[in-house]
């Protein structure tokens, strides 16, 4: 059965040419149908074995010999002629309007950085700026913005793209619920026809999503990994590893010894650095919870620098034997200063079933708050600790702090129609070729255009007062645009406001359940049923700051 790299190179290579996606697809399933999966098992293939899968000849013999030359150069591409035909062929596709519906193979790859940086949404967080600002636009937008801030506190390990792949997903599932509920659609949703089967799900504003992991997808946001200035436990470290057994039975060589024996038994993660604070997590085994505190005891004499640290919030979890022969899971947290830090990690080894660990996670705070920041680099720095001990199976409730895209089902179901007549199980083998995905580019380019319209506040106050605003002056495309920016950051400044003030006093689960019932609140007046669909109305940003926590 081909992975879902071979599928990926196969069909980069079908487009690298003027063939168009839709039957570079079809193409890729009439070579499946032949057990045709990959660019090795074509060039192995016989010509008539290609050439009964593409009816056409000439272009069997064209992809026999294209995959042929692949395998004797995977790297070709990259010192060719034939290079800038392949870039030439990824700026046309990833050239994605907000209208499109992206593939899972669309865009060519670029660094990751430098993609999730052309993603950067605008952020005003001046709250008299804000609480002045009255927009013009519809709901589903605004839903989309409460999304997007929302997963910055409830998923922090995905990057930017992912996080407006999810939001935009969330719309698609609420804009397809409110149609029906008004009328204006029938039917049921591919989601509820089963187009989104055997895929992992997430839930987000209290809406269950449909996610494709993004095969090894990283991004590590602003923080370096493995140069952080802790060079008392560094050395320490060093020394501890280094030290050997010998004859020697002086105290100095029976103290390095025990050092070597001890951090012999835990794993630890890189140090991560971001804003000068330092993270790194440790973990280690042990079966029952009287084990805690010695092991914790030998770990700080082995690195004495880590008790300078500010923080060292652990967690562990073991089976506890009941009276029936089976067993219930132990578990407890200490934050040590951390908010929220133990529980934290608590979840997530619950999400991966890590069973008889204990984990410690260590901090030198640098004098800048994080904001949600920290609790991506907690989750890296977690998720490599215990990187051996990470063996997820079946449909667990975990992604592991895997990126995701937000599947496009309704898009699924329609586009792939066609190539899928006739299967009895067309819902389930929809995504065997290419899953479409809804694109960050696209998400972001809706949310600059839906915030287009402001309404001075001049103009605010004549309107609250029955007059009728003046006609604001025709601006230069510049001055649109830049407009389009401020009041999107305003926005979702003022959301990003009120979260952070919720975000250290409530869970992530309340957290997710009150976003929504926030953007109720807020949300534009516009007529009931079919009238109001895709209606335009005020919204203003004061609304949004008055449910920010008043402190105690």
């Amino acid at each position: 059965m081909a992975s879902q790299q071979d599928l990926q190179e196969l069909l980069r290579l079908l487009t690298l040419g003027k063939l168009p996606i839709k039957d570079a697809m079809q193409r890729v399933r009439a070579l499946q149908e032949q057990n045709l999966r990959s660019i090795q098992q074509i060039a192995e293939a016989p010509l008539s074995a290609i050439e009964s899968a593409i009816k056409d000849p000439k272009a069997a013999k064209s992809l026999s010999n294209a995959c042929k030359a692949r395998l004797k150069n995977p790297n070709r591409s990259s010192g060719s002629k034939r290079a800038g035909v392949e870039l030439l062929q990824a700026a046309k596709r990833s050239k994605i309007s907000a209208d499109d519906t992206g593939y899972l193979d669309g865009p060519a790859p670029i660094p990751s950085a430098g993609f999730e940086a052309s993603l950067a949404l605008p952020v005003e967080t001046d709250e008299e700026t804000i609480a002045g600002t009255v927009l013009v636009t519809n709901r589903a937008p605004l839903v989309l913005a409460f999304a997007v801030e929302l997963l910055r506190y409830t998923m922090p390990e995905q990057p930017p793209s992912s996080r407006l792949s999810l939001a935009q997903a969330v719309v698609s599932a609420n804009s397809r619920s409110k149609a029906v509920a008004i009328g204006l659609k029938t039917g049921a949703s591919a989601d509820e026809e089963g187009w989104g089967h055997g895929q992992p799900r997430v839930r987000i504003m209290g809406r269950e999503v449909t996610v494709l992991k993004r095969s090894g997808y990283e991004w590590k946001g602003e923080e370096t990994v493995g140069s952080a200035d802790i060079k008392e436990e560094n050395a320490a470290t060093s020394a501890a590893s280094s030290a050997t057994v010998t004859a020697d039975p002086s105290p100095a060589n029976e103290k390095n010894i025990i050092a070597n024996d001890t951090l012999r038994t835990w794993s630890a993660s890189s140090p991560v650095t971001l804003m000068k604070s330092t993270f790194i997590v440790r973990a280690t085994k042990i079966t029952e919870s009287s084990q805690r505190q010695p092991s914790l005891q030998a770990l700080y004499n082995a690195i004495p620098s880590l008790q300078t640290a500010s923080h060292n919030a652990w967690a562990y979890r073991v089976k506890k034997p009941d009276m029936f022969g089976s067993h219930t899971i132990k578990e407890e947290s200490f934050d040590d200063g951390e908010s929220g830090c133990g529980e934290f990690m608590l979840k997530i080894m619950r999400e991966i079933n890590a069973i008889d660990t204990l984990v410690v996670m260590t901090r030198w705070y640098g004098g800048i708050m994080l904001g949600p920041d920290r609790w991506r680099i907690m989750r890296n720095c977690l998720k490599e600790a215990l990187a051996e001990r990470l063996r997820v199976t079946g449909e667990q409730a975990s992604l592991g702090g895997e990126a995701v895209w937000g599947l496009d089902l309704e898009a699924m179901k329609n586009k792939s129609a066609a190539a899928a007549a006739g299967s009895a199980t067309r819902s389930y083998e929809a995504g065997v070729v290419g899953m479409p995905i809804h694109r960050p580019e696209a998400a972001r380019a809706y949310l600059l255009k839906s915030f287009a319209q402001r309404v001075e506040i001049s103009s605010g106050a004549k309107e609250a007062e029955g007059e009728k605003p003046t006609t604001p002056k025709k601006k230069t495309a510049k001055a649109l645009n830049e407009e389009k920016e401020e009041n999107l950051g305003r926005l979702l400044g003022a959301i990003r406001i009120l979260y952070d003030s919720w975000a250290d006093h409530l869970s992530l689960v309340e957290l997710d359940r009150r976003a929504w019932s926030w953007y109720i609140s807020t949300r534009p007046e516009v007529e009931d049923g079919p009238a109001g669909w895709g209606a335009k109305g005020n919204l203003k940003l004061a609304s949004i700051l008055a449910l920010v926590r008043k402190s105690a």
